[in-house]
């Protein structure tokens, strides 16, 4: 089983790909065959199933076949570890930029005499 520093890696690699962030947006309205994500791109069907397996050990896609067909959908909770490692870094800035806006408006303050 993959650690959560492991799982984020993956994540973060496979979303660095503009092609890969472009399925992710595509998945997001709903899933689609792999043909169907594969149509508006300038690049061969095998490159978009290179890109759709990247995205699947990566966790953030799930795929079916049936048939003939593969059908690629976004995974449930997929994005998870990445905003709870986002959030763990932003809580101590806005705590930070917090106490500069109270220090800052004790300053603008008149004195009050």
């Amino acid at each position: 089983m993959l650690n959560h520093a492991d799982a984020i890696d993956r994540i973060f690699r496979a979303l660095a790909d503009p092609t890969r962030r472009g399925l992710i947006e595509r998945l997001s309205a709903g899933p689609a065959a792999v043909g169907a994500l594969a149509e508006p791109l300038d690049m061969s069907l095998a490159a978009v199933v290179q890109h759709v397996q990247v995205l699947q050990e990566a966790g953030l896609i799930r795929t079916e076949k049936v048939g003939r067909v593969r059908t690629c959908q976004l995974a449930p909770d997929a994005f998870e570890p990445i905003r709870e490692w986002i959030d763990a870094r932003r809580t101590p800035w806005e705590s930070r930029l917090d106490a500069l806006g109270e220090v800052l408006a004790e300053r603008s303050e008149p004195d009050q005499e």
